[in-house]
């Protein structure tokens, strides 16, 4: 069959779906009842046109006021998706309901890409159990506490180089996140963030990020042409994109699992998950089929732990230069629990409420991911009176949810004082939307948690963040806008000034760095 027999093909097939697709919808609708409210619906195409929007999370949020509903329904080419803007909605969906809101859409470029062993993408079955139990074992609460040792290393190698040179704080940041990821992963310490095995991850995640939306690329919208040859997809750059996105991440896999196997033959293997669990297999022979599994917990772990990190991190520093009347409470505070002789420790926690308040409002303020991961529903459901069909696509807003004005008053300022009561201790509201709902929820945010807080922390006991100056003196205002790279929200470069609060605080530092040499 030539290349105009095979288009013809194609053509025609996607008709005969398109009208099959319209034509149980209707019958769905008249037979089950309503859908929730929504933009209308332009035949065949649906409304992908209202789904093309360059931010979603505040649109979508004008969708439930326009429609009064917490909860709006759309289509595109016969997919239905329910986005879901309140907390109140969310918890009864993904909470309450959760044994059949607990799925993931199939997202077809999802296996081209090579990405069907990323955990929060697999679908809800034993492979994930699989994996989930790993992650579970490593990443809870207790478990959580064997990584502060490693955390406190990378965190004050963070401290030492903004101290040398602020003016790196995008590198800095970043060689903050990647090295402790692998380190935890695999045991391996990077020594530049110009790494190889560093470039490739991240340019496989920075590819298939821009291929697993709805709209990144035809096959998502009509999974049949995944299965045309390479040689027939003719336009399709995704399928090649897919293709270098598959490679580099399978090159970094690969080095990494060598080098941890490398390093337990000449006895040199740190502690980590993957070193962990080889020296295990080599006991019990029933654990090697768990090697997959780790692998794909460790990529999972490196590719969801350092984008976001990096990306909550950014904004911190840029809400300190931005609010410094916030940083000096924060430092007051830090001064009279810590004092100037010692950095913040986990056990200071508790101690430091301000600073807890702080995290919760950066953490809602701005959302690395301001959708989360989308859920797909494996049942017919009824929810307020409205028909929500099988495999419905739905979606968590939680910028939504995170501005909601009833929550949070005045939601677009930047208050940690909204996070304690009247008395004022710090009130009950310590959920962390972004770290997702129900069964699907973030099974990392005790470490995400602690790295984050002893950033935040060292960060104020040690360093004045302010507006950075022109050749004349004058402040520069921060840049505040944001931009989105695949599925996570980035904070777009800007300039501030980062300097060591005194003389002691750059004594403590480098007796610090010199401890670790």
């Amino acid at each position: 069959m030539d290349t105009t027999s095979l288009l013809s093909f194609a053509i025609a097939l996607l008709v005969v779906i398109l009208l099959k697709t319209i034509a149980e919808r209707l019958g769905s609708r008249l037979k089950n009842g309503p859908y929730p409210p929504g933009p209308k619906p332009i035949p065949i195409i649906g409304n992908i046109l209202d789904l093309q929007i360059k931010e979603p999370g505040p649109e979508y949020a004008e969708w439930s006021k326009k429609y009064q509903s917490g909860i709006c329904f759309a289509t595109a080419f016969g997919n239905n998706i329910l986005i879901v803007n309140t907390q109140a909605d969310a918890d009864e969906l993904f909470e309450k309901r959760a044994k059949i809101y607990s799925d993931r859409p199939q997202i077809p470029m999802t296996n081209l890409i090579g990405y069907e062993g990323m955990v929060p993408l697999m679908s809800y079955g034993n492979y994930w159990r699989l994996c989930r139990r790993i992650c579970q074992q490593h990443f809870n609460y207790e478990s959580a506490k064997n990584y502060r040792p490693i955390i406190y290393e990378k965190v004050h190698n963070f401290l030492s180089a903004l101290s040398e040179s602020p003016d790196n704080f995008a590198s800095h940041n970043k060689m903050l996140s990647v090295s402790f990821a692998v380190a935890i992963m695999y045991g391996y310490e990077v020594k530049s963030v110009d790494d190889p095995l560093i470039d490739a991850a991240d340019r496989s995640i920075f590819l298939a990020g821009g291929l697993l939306t709805p709209d990144a690329s035809i096959i998502n919208l009509f999974p049949f042409l995944a299965h045309i040859p390479p040689w027939l997809s003719g336009p399709m750059t995704s399928r090649k994109i897919a293709a270098e996105a598959k490679g580099l991440m399978k090159y970094m896999q690969e080095s990494m699992m060598n080098f941890a196997k490398a390093s337990i033959k000449s006895g040199t293997a740190d502690a980590s998950l993957v070193t962990d669990f080889l020296e295990k297999q080599s006991i019990s022979e029933a654990r090697k089929g768990e090697e997959q599994a780790v692998q794909d917990v460790a990529f999972t772990t490196y590719s969801g732990a350092t984008e976001t990190t990096i990306a909550v991190i950014a904004t911190f520093y840029y809400l300190m230069a931005k609010y410094p009347e916030v940083q000096s409470k924060a430092q007051t505070e830090i001064d009279q629990v810590i004092g100037s002789t010692r950095l913040p420790e986990f056990d200071d926690r508790s101690a430091l409420p301000y600073l807890e308040a702080i995290y919760r409002e950066v953490m809602r303020w701005s959302q690395s991911l301001p959708l989360g991961v989308p859920h797909a529903l494996t049942e017919d459901d009824y929810y307020k009176g409205y028909f929500i069909p099988k495999g419905t696509t739905v979606i968590g807003n939680i910028w939504a949810m995170n501005h909601d004005e009833d929550i949070y008053p005045e939601p677009f300022a930047f208050k940690p004082e909204r996070f304690f009561d009247e008395s004022g201790k710090l009130n009950q509201n310590n959920r962390i939307l972004s770290y997702g709902f129900g069964r699907r929820i973030c099974v990392g945010k005790a470490v995400a948690s602690s790295i984050v807080w002893l950033t935040m922390a060292s960060t104020l006991a040690c360093f004045n963040i302010g507006k950075a100056k022109d050749e004349f003196g004058n402040e520069i205002e921060p840049n505040g806008e944001y931009h989105t790279e695949g599925l996570v929200t980035h904070k777009v470069d800007y300039k501030c000034s980062i300097l060591p609060r005194s003389q002691i605080y750059k004594d403590l530092l480098q007796a610090e760095k010199t401890a670790r040499v």
